[in-house]
């Protein structure tokens, strides 16, 4: 082991003399080395804040500030509309994306946080969202608006006159139009590549309400029939599984309430025009 040196040897026996004189006599006297020159104060550092978590006077600090909520149930647009398609790529949420923070929504973030160790707020925090990003990629087009409700192009110029259907296949939409004035906007959907939706400008020649086709045996309710055997109906397929399927070439509409007021406005002979 080593040796402790005396204080006295190691600021030298002239220094030490006159430390002890001094505080003897009650006063503060600066210490010399052997040069002459003035010896520094020995400083005895306290802990800091950053050592012991507490402030100067040894309360605690500021737990940390909690993640900022983005979207919570009720809230509703674009933003929405992406958090629902992310969620349905991991398959947290199998409806929608609606673009509507709902109870299912709010149910999928939910078990989402759980399965990660987050707390199971059901709101999406800037935590949830970064961990979501991480594990999805950025929807497409067609993911977000997977069960419709997506804009409308801007109408085709043939069907700025008249009563017109104007359907356009880039954005699945489906304008009803009278004179330039549109009516009403609905989602549709259409034929594969094998059984093609034709394009171009036709005219409704028959309506039938309770429509069954024979011959692929399926209901097609609110039928106004365009091309042949093509015609814009109501698709409970559609209804319930959105782009996923395809019809057999008809123009599909999933909201059964508005093709039933449709079907009430549309007359025999109103022209109907198929666009990209």
């Amino acid at each position: 082991m080593g040796t402790t040196r005396p204080y006295a040897t190691l600021l030298g026996a002239p220094v030490a003399l006159a430390l002890l004189a001094a505080t003897v006599a009650g006063c503060t006297v600066q210490p010399t080395g052997p040069d002459g020159k003035p010896v520094p104060p020995v400083r005895f550092e306290t802990p800091s804040t950053a050592t012991t978590g507490s402030t100067a006077r040894g309360t605690p600090s500021a737990p940390p500030a909690a993640p900022r909520v983005l979207y919570a149930r009720g809230d509703s647009g674009p933003e929405v509309r992406e958090l629902q398609a992310r969620l349905r790529q991991i398959e947290w949420l199998f409806d929608g994306p609606t673009g509507t923070y709902d109870d299912l929504t709010e149910e999928a973030v939910r078990g989402f946080q759980g399965k990660r160790g987050l707390p199971a707020t059901g709101a999406t925090d800037t935590v949830t969202w970064q961990r979501l990003l991480g594990m999805t990629r950025k929807p497409g087009k067609w993911d977000l608006y997977l069960m419709g409700g997506q804009p409308a192009d801007a109408p085709d110029p043939r069907c700025l006159t008249g009563r017109v259907l104007c359907v356009s296949k880039s954005s699945r939409t489906l304008r009803w139009m009278i004179d330039g004035r549109t009516v009403s906007v609905l989602p549709v959907r259409f034929g594969s590549e094998y059984t093609p939706t034709r394009e171009g400008v036709f005219e409704v020649y028959w309506k039938s309400r309770h429509h069954v086709s024979t011959l692929y045996d399926s209901p097609m309710p609110y039928a106004m029939f365009f091309s042949g055997g093509q015609a814009v109906h109501f698709s409970s397929d559609f209804a319930a599984r959105g782009y996923a399927g395809a019809s057999h070439g008809c123009v599909n509409v999933r909201d059964e309430a508005a093709i039933a007021d449709l079907y009430g406005q549309v007359r025999n002979g109103d022209k109907v025009v198929i666009h990209w």
